[in-house]
């Protein structure tokens, strides 16, 4: 049954979670310990529940997962959706009151998202990308000092949208037959591959922007056009700007961006599902090397 809540995923979450309340720097890590386990609860149950209402799709898509494999029946997977998010929102209230309405929140978001948002066109990718790029707000928030992660926030949201966008191509010829709304099956194929492209493109440049302010503050001479930005760039976007070390820029610039490009060049037409669907894996896995690249990157 365990594998209802893509477990994977789920810890993906729970780190993002860890990296934010590391960023805030209070040290206080029993709270953000709390609170991961309840991102991985809520991740868990958020997925269970999508499983139980896409099984008719999964069965074409992802015919591997539990409940079209028949490992575990329809009712089972309710109940398990249902006893994780009450798990959830009980250790919630053991962190504090912010921490816990969040939690609330996204716990109903993913609900609607299950089964409305996601047949629509964009409004649902983007529905996972914040959702996704809350995580590491949330560790802040458990640790009593979001700010430093809000700029973490927006470099998850724009890579998560580019990799649901890429899933919907993947998923197409499911989402087809069932007739579900999506950025592939409404705006095709070709329409799909130029947003992921974007999306793409806005990740790569966000994920730079924390090594390109420190060569700001220290004068590096190609930084005049920094300059330009930071003067017309409003005082309270400046403030959501970190810095972080060369060792940040080395491995997002080796670790990170060589896999990306790799899935870009192969996300061209004609390439199957399947294969889309492993590029899509891929780049999780590259995600993991960002985490990384901040954990040292903050060190100093």
């Amino acid at each position: 049954m365990y594998k209802l809540a893509r477990p994977f995923n789920a810890f993906s979450g729970a780190l993002a979670v860890f990296l934010g309340g590391y960023v805030a720097g209070t040290g206080a890590w029993g709270d953000v310990a709390l609170a991961a386990l309840v991102a991985l609860l809520v991740t868990g149950s958020g997925n269970a529940w999508n499983d139980y209402l896409d099984i008719e799709i999964d069965r074409i898509n992802q015919p591997h997962r539990a409940l079209p494999a028949g490992m575990v029946s329809p009712a089972c997977a309710v109940w398990f959706a249902i006893g994780l998010n009450l798990l959830a929102l009980a250790l919630a209230a053991l962190v504090n009151r912010p921490v816990f309405l969040i939690t609330l929140f996204f716990s109903l978001l993913l609900y609607l998202y299950s089964w409305r948002l996601k047949s629509t066109v964009l409004l649902g990718n983007l529905t996972v990308a914040i959702t996704s790029g809350m995580t590491v707000v949330f560790g802040g928030m458990a640790a009593g000092h979001a700010r430093p992660t809000l700029w973490l926030a927006i470099i998850i949201t724009t890579a998560i949208l580019a990799r649901e966008v890429l899933k919907t191509i993947a998923d197409y010829e499911g989402d087809l037959r069932q007739q579900v709304r999506t950025v592939a099956t409404v705006w095709g194929k070709r329409g799909a591959r130029v947003v992921f492209y974007i999306a793409t493109l806005a990740t790569v440049w966000v994920m730079m922007v924390p090594f390109l302010v420190r060569m700001y503050q220290e004068n590096f001479s190609i930084c005049s056009f920094f300059d330009i930005c930071r003067r017309l760039a409003p005082p309270a976007v400046v403030e959501l700007l970190p810095v972080y070390n060369s060792i940040y820029a080395y491995i997002v610039a080796f670790g990170v961006f060589p896999v990306v490009v790799y899935v870009v060049l192969n996300v061209r037409r004609g390439v199957s599902g399947r294969r889309l669907e492993q590029l899509s894996q891929l780049l999780k896995y590259d995600f993991l090397v960002w985490f990384l690249a901040v954990v040292l990157g903050a060190a100093s």
